[in-house]
Parts: structure tokens; sequence; C-alpha cells
């Protein structure tokens, strides 16, 4: 079953090698979407692809790199949007 989810991560979490470190991680789960850094210091991840890997990157968010600091994510469900691949969007 395929499922899709947009995160908003607050935290120190820009600057951190952040975005690579998702897309790292995304790319080895074959999960596809995107990652981008907004202006309010928020990271805005969009997650698809089957459940258990969305799942698993959920968590992968959740703990961030040695170097970021999560303070929070919120988690909405999305309609399933076909993406191909997974890739860091600019502002």
């Amino acid at each position: 079953m395929k499922k899709s989810v947009r995160l908003s991560i607050s935290g120190s979490v820009q600057g951190m090698f952040f975005r690579q470190f998702i897309k790292e991680n995304a790319d080895q789960l074959n999960v596809r979407g995107f990652i981008r850094n907004l202006e309010t210091g928020n990271v805005e991840v969009f997650l698809e692809g089957n459940n258990e890997e969305v799942e698993r990157m959920i968590e992968v968010c959740k703990k961030g790199t040695p170097h970021s600091l999560i303070r929070d994510v919120s988690i909405l469900n999305e309609k399933f949007q076909d993406f191909r691949d997974f890739k860091i969007l600019k502002f």
C-alpha cells in the first residue's frame, strides 16, 4: 500500500547537511518526494512510497543527523502524487 506524508521539522536543521542526509536515506529506501528549507527556519519534507519505507523515513527525520537538533516534527497525510525520485529543492 502506498502512503504520502508532509513533514514540517523544526529545530537546528538548516546548515547541518540535513537535506543531503535525508535524500541519501530516501534514495536507499526507495522513497520519493522532496525536501526544502523554509523561510521560517523549518524544513519541509514530502515523502511517498510503500507504507513501511515511508514510516522508516519518518523515523530517520525525527532522529536527524548527529549535528542536528530536532525539536518537533508535524506530520500531515497527503494525496499520493507519484513522484519519480527524491529531490532537494531550493527556496
